[in-house]
């Protein structure tokens, strides 16, 4: 996927990243919502390796994998742990409004460039 003129490398990560920590955060309350749900496989969501390489190569677009969790299971095959979620939630949220401020930065800056042009 090619870059725009005015999307940077920046744009398109950050893009990336919004995409993939609201994508584990919908995960994330899939797995709470089915935690006594027997023989309900927990998810995980990936992308950061990717979303390096793919800065790395100048690109910076990425889509996560939504993968089962490798976590052992329960006696009724359920293997979602509530403490990892809440936890994982708790720094996808924060992860989420880092990358939003930053996303507001790029947007103020591109704004600034076009009002001088």
């Amino acid at each position: 996927m090619g870059l725009s003129m005015i999307e940077s490398v920046t744009q398109a990560a950050l893009t990336s990243a919004l995409t993939g920590l609201s994508t584990r955060q919908r995960v994330i309350a899939d797995n709470i919502a089915n935690i006594n749900t027997p023989n309900y496989q927990a998810k995980r969501v990936t992308f950061e390796d990717a979303l390096a390489q793919s800065v790395a190569q100048g690109s910076g677009a990425v889509t996560p994998d939504v993968l089962p969790s490798l976590e052992p299971t329960q006696t009724n095959g359920n293997n979602v742990n509530l403490d990892e979620e809440t936890l994982n939630n708790i720094e996808t949220g924060l992860r989420y409004q880092f990358a939003t401020q930053a996303m507001n930065q790029q947007f103020q800056s591109l704004t600034a460039a076009l009002k001088t042009a």
